[in-house]
C-alpha cells in the first residue's frame, strides 16, 4: 500500500470518531470568545499522532491542539488540524473536515483533506497532481472577477482586531458573483482546487489550515500566496488562492 493510501486509510479511521463524537456528545471548551475547541478535536488528533508513529516511525508533528512533537531527522513532519471548522461542528453545521500533509526538507509533499459527514475526501502528492474521492480534478478556467464566486474567512478576534476583513469582503461582494463564507479553511481550499470556488482569501491563519489544502490546490493547477503575494512560509499568517486566472485581479481589489 502507497503512503498515500496508508496515511488516507488513518485519516478515515480518525473521521469515524467524529461522527461518533457527533452522535454521542462532546464537551466544548473556548479558547477565545468565539474560538472554540472540543473533547474531539482533542481525540482525534491523540488518534492520528498514535497510528501515525506507529505506521510511520520517528515522525514529527505539528499539531493545532499539541503543538510541537519531536521526531528523528529527515523522518518527516505531519502537519495536522483534527477539525478544521470546530465552530461549525460544535453547532451541527456539517461543514468540517480533517486536514493531514506530510512535509519533507521544508516542502509539503503529502495532503489529504476529509470531510467525513459527506464522506468526500482530497488528496495530493507533490507531482502527482489532485484528487476528489479518487478522481482527478481541476480548478476552473473563469478568467474575470465579474464571473467568479469567491469564499473567504474571518479572524477569531474580529471584535478587537483592525483587520477584520470587512472591508474586502464589501468590495470583493461587490465586483463579483458573491463571497460565501463557510468556516473550514482546509475544505474552501479544496473547494477552489476542485472548480467549486473560483478563489478564497483569509487573514489570521495558521500552518495547520491550509498546508494540506494548499498543496492540493497546487496539484489542481491553482496559484496560492500570502495575501501580498509572496510565497507561503512555514510561519504563514494570511492567504490568497485562486484558479491563478483571477489572482492578479482579486490582489488588486483586496488591495485598493
Amino acid at each position: 500500500m502507497s503512503l498515500l493510501e496508508r496515511t488516507k486509510e488513518i485519516v478515515l479511521q480518525a473521521g469515524e470518531i467524529l461522527i461518533s463524537k457527533m452522535e454521542s456528545g462532546f464537551t466544548i471548551t473556548k479558547k477565545g470568545s468565539i474560538d472554540l475547541v472540543t473533547d474531539a478535536d482533542q481525540a482525534v488528533e491523540a488518534f492520528l499522532i498514535e497510528r501515525l508513529t506507529r505506521e510511520f516511525p520517528g515522525s514529527a508533528f505539528y499539531a493545532e491542539e499539541q503543538g510541537w512533537v519531536e521526531g528523528e531527522q529527515g523522518a518527516g513532519v505531519w502537519i495536522i488540524d483534527p477539525i478544521d471548522g470546530t465552530t461549525n461542528f460544535a453547532h451541527g453545521f456539517p461543514y468540517f473536515s480533517i486536514s493531514v500533509a506530510l512535509a519533507r526538507g521544508g516542502e509539503t509533499v503529502l495532503g489529504i483533506v476529509y470531510n467525513p459527514v459527506w464522506r468526500e475526501w482530497f488528496t495530493a502528492e507533490k507531482g502527482k497532481g489532485a484528487y476528489r474521492c479518487g478522481r482527478p480534478i481541476r480548478v476552473s478556467a473563469t478568467s474575470d472577477l465579474q464571473n467568479s464566486l469567491l469564499v473567504t474567512g474571518f479572524p477569531y478576534d474580529i471584535k478587537t482586531t483592525t483587520a477584520d476583513n470587512m472591508p474586502e469582503f464589501a468590495r470583493a461582494t461587490r465586483l463579483t458573483q458573491g463571497v460565501r463564507r463557510t468556516g473550514s479553511a482546509a475544505l474552501d481550499l479544496c473547494n477552489v482546487a476542485c472548480g467549486r470556488f473560483d478563489g478564497y482569501w483569509e487573514q489570521n491563519i495558521n500552518l495547520w489550515d491550509v498546508a494540506a489544502g494548499a498543496l492540493i490546490l497546487e496539484e489542481a493547477g491553482g496559484r496560492i500566496t500570502d495575501f501580498y503575494g509572496k510565497p507561503l512560509t512555514t510561519k504563514v499568517e494570511h492567504v490568497l488562492a485562486t484558479n491563478g486566472l483571477i489572482h492578479d485581479e482579486l490582489f488588486n481589489v483586496l488591495h485598493e
